[in-house]
């Protein structure tokens, strides 16, 4: 047994060392005699302290801090510090080493990077776990951006490993992924990085649709390479006319852009064609790659009819995290849509690893230092006092994360990055908090318009302000950038508090007349029991007589000189029902109704245990993937995994995640809706549609509206079913219907 045992340790410490040889070799950065042995004692610390732990797949666990480093060295080219501090990532905050240590041994820098990457304490009392972790890291981004690349990379490596992690804990990951990482990747230009985010996530969530498309891809890759060959023969003689070295070959898209356009265009997959793109890369010095583009540009629609409104110039105006690159749409052999995209080496090496080649490239002349301005803009949203890590992650996300941007103009001709949709009131906050507060008035292209207009490319912005103006409380749904509605939220909460008054000295007259001792105590149990997030709220709520002083006290008695919270018991015996009671009887009638049919486990126990409902956002159906969240007030609310709530519900509040899954339930019924659209050849169509699902499926239609316009029809069904797989079968029926062109399930 011990040979077989020392056998196995062996096996194991060689498998860890091919694993280190394997990292060494992917460091693309010269490496000094320090870094050499600084690495190599990080790598020999991590050993030493991961020796007992092991991942949930059964390996070593310091496999894990080495594939992160290699990924840091690989995939986004990062150096010998970035490297060192990726192998140290977890010893922190999974072993008996502390960051003195870590000081002691490394130094200062790499000491800092660890301590961003490693997780709060989980003792500490804090709303969302998750966000608190995510801000910490962000606030170190703002002084060292390695430590959200190797966030990223330590993100990846997870994923790829997620195999042999249970169904629910995937899920939340997943979640994560989509909700922060994916974008974030996206912000920082690591293309590779957001693909494989969000196929991994796809995989995880949608894994039918996922390995429905990878087969698919499968079996027409043979045709795809027939016809990107039949595509780029007429282009390379044209191209090697120019003397210049290039590079040309198909890119195959990824399996959720694919998935994506098969939901948003309604198509099957045999219907996509641009499955694709052909990618051009040249490469010449950075002095004439504006030059040589075009004229690459020119020889592809010579040789390829193009459609000029899909030309997207990357190149004169580069995106805002320094991707660039001409995007063009021409109509290849066979009448078929085909993507270019023409670029040069570097342009391909920032695409392709993000930050860290941006920053190899600074020294070019006219590169624009991107990253210094968007950091700027973290660093307004982190010094906000009066935001929650909830309420930072939402700003952070809308200020920073949006994938499509518009550029705008000052009345002197500067130009302005800002997400799609931002509206004429964001484009004064972000020229300067003081022009956002007191802004009156601003003019586009010199005409007056309403502070919520919607910016188009192009505009050009004057703000009027006056020292007299405030903002209010309908600003903040004329906004969608996080720096505008942080500055306005914190305005208000200064309005809030100087109003707050005067409902805090009410509240402390009739806490006196009442003899009650302490003050804070009894206000803090108010502030639970109705649900307000801060002191100031409760106060304001009193001010503004939205909560009177007598309906706080009828739930609330004095007892010993204490506020005590009266029993439930009592406040329903009452003859007057006190506030909210309506929304009580309510969710006990909602808990009767769900207690019967279907039945659900919840974390493994029976569902009769809780006090539980179906959320009406996604309308689950008995089949469908679905977790409990835990509500503050309205107990658990059963969601599907592909809710359009559900990323965010996970991503920041998964420790009020619950396991949930069906118990079979025959004769359960529950309601789900679809959409359909197809081809009005005359009042025929209502009665088939009704025949195909009443007469033979045998199904019940519980609501159908529809509407006809210019030889096209449009209409919601809800649909009382059984279970997914009797949806399923009547969305293929719809389908069949010579008609019909769509029917999808609404999300």
């Amino acid at each position: 047994m011990s040979e077989a045992v020392t056998a196995s340790q062996a096996d194991e410490k060689l498998l860890i060392q091919r694993a280190y040889k394997k990292l060494l070799r992917a460091i693309k950065s010269p490496l000094s005699k320090e870094d050499k042995q600084n690495m190599r004692k990080a790598y020999e610390l991590a050993v030493s302290a991961h020796s007992q732990q092991r991942r949930k797949s059964g390996e070593p666990y310091v496999l894990h801090p080495i594939a992160v480093a290699t990924i840091c060295a690989e995939e986004i080219g990062l150096g010998p510090t970035a490297i060192i501090a990726a192998l140290l990532h977890d010893v922190v905050e999974d072993t008996d080493i502390t960051l003195k240590d870590i000081q002691q041994m490394f130094g200062e820098r790499i000491a800092k990077i660890v301590d961003g990457l490693t997780k709060l304490d989980s003792a500490y009392n804090i709303e969302s776990p998750q966000a608190e972790n995510f801000k910490k890291v962000l606030s170190t981004l703002v002084e060292d951006v390695r430590v959200v690349l190797i966030k990223m990379a330590d993100r990846l490596h997870n994923l790829r490993t997620i195999s042999s992690m249970p169904q629910h804990k995937q899920l939340k990951i997943a979640a994560e992924t989509n909700y922060i990482y994916e974008p974030l990747a996206h912000r920082l230009g690591l293309y590779n990085f957001k693909t494989e985010f969000l196929d991994i996530s796809m995989k995880i969530k949608e894994p039918e649709q996922y390995h429905e498309i990878a087969r698919k891809l499968q079996e027409t890759k043979r045709d795809r390479t027939r016809y990107v060959n039949e595509f780029i023969r007429p282009l390379t003689d044209k191209l090697d006319e120019m003397g210049v070295p290039y590079r040309i070959f198909g890119r195959p898209k990824s399996i959720f852009s694919i998935w994506n356009k098969i939901r948003s265009k309604r198509v099957p997959f045999e219907e996509i064609y641009d499955l694709f793109a052909i990618r051009i890369v040249v490469d010449v010095p950075p002095d004439k790659e504006k030059l040589i583009c075009w004229q690459v540009y020119s020889i592809v629609t010579d040789v390829h009819k193009p459609i000029p409104e899909r030309l997207k110039d990357w190149i004169t105006v580069p995106k805002s995290n320094g991707y660039e690159s001409l995007h063009t749409t021409v109509i290849g052999p066979k009448g078929r849509f085909v993507e270019v995209q023409i670029r040069t080496e570097r342009m391909d090496e920032i695409a392709e690893r993000g930050f860290a080649a941006h920053w190899k490239y600074k020294g070019v002349s006219k590169q624009p230092d991107v990253y210094e301005r968007w950091l700027d803009s973290v660093r307004e949203i982190l010094e906000d006092p009066t935001s929650d890590a909830v309420q930072f992650l939402g700003d952070f996300k809308s200020n920073n994360l949006f994938n499509e941007e518009i550029f705008v103009y000052t009345p002197k001709g500067d130009m302005i990055i800002l997400p799609k949709g931002a509206t004429a009131l964001d484009f004064a906050f972000h020229i300067h908090s003081d022009v956002g507060y007191h802004c009156t008035a601003i003019s586009v292209n010199s005409k007056l318009v309403p502070m919520g207009y919607k910016l188009n490319n192009g505009d050009q912005l004057k703000v009027v302000t006056n020292k007299n103006q405030k903002p209010n409380e309908d600003w903040l749904n004329m906004v969608v950038t996080g720096k505008a509605r942080a500055k306005i939220r914190s305005a208000m909460k200064e309005e809030r508090k100087v109003k707050g008054q005067l409902g805090r000295e009410a509240l402390e007259r009739k806490l006196k007349n009442l003899k009650i001792a302490a003050f804070e105590p009894a206000v803090e149990a108010m502030v639970k029991f109705y649900g307000f997030s801060s002191h100031i709220d409760l106060y304001y709520a009193i001010y503004t007589e939205q909560l009177t002083i007598p309906e706080i006290f009828k739930n609330f008695r004095e007892e010993d000189r204490k506020l005590v919270q009266i029993s439930k018991e009592l406040r329903e015996e009452a003859p007057t029902p006190p506030p909210g009671s309506g929304e009580l009887s309510a969710r006990k009638a909602t808990r009767k109704k769900v207690l019967g049919k279907p039945r659900l486990l919840i974390n493994g126990e029976p569902g009769e245990r809780f006090e539980y409902h179906f959320a009406t956002c996604c309308n689950p159906v008995q089949g469908d993937q679905v977790f409990a969240y835990l509500t503050s007030n309205a107990g658990l609310k059963i969601h599907r995994i592909n809710c359009p709530n559900a990323t965010n519900l996970i991503a920041n509040y998964g420790y009020r995640i619950m396991k949930a899954e069906w118990i079979i339930t025959p004769n359960a019924s529950f309601v789900a809706e679809v959409k359909i659209t197809g081809i009005d050849d005359g009042p025929g169509v209502i009665e088939q549609l009704t025949h195909r699902i009443s007469s033979m499926l045998g199904l019940n239609i519980r609501s159908f509206s529809i509407e006809g316009n210019e030889g096209y029809f449009e209409g919601i069904i809800s649909l009382l079913v059984t279970n997914t797989d009797q949806l399923n079968i009547a969305i293929k029926s719809l389908q069949n219907l010579q008609s019909v062109s769509s029917v999808t399930r609404i999300e």
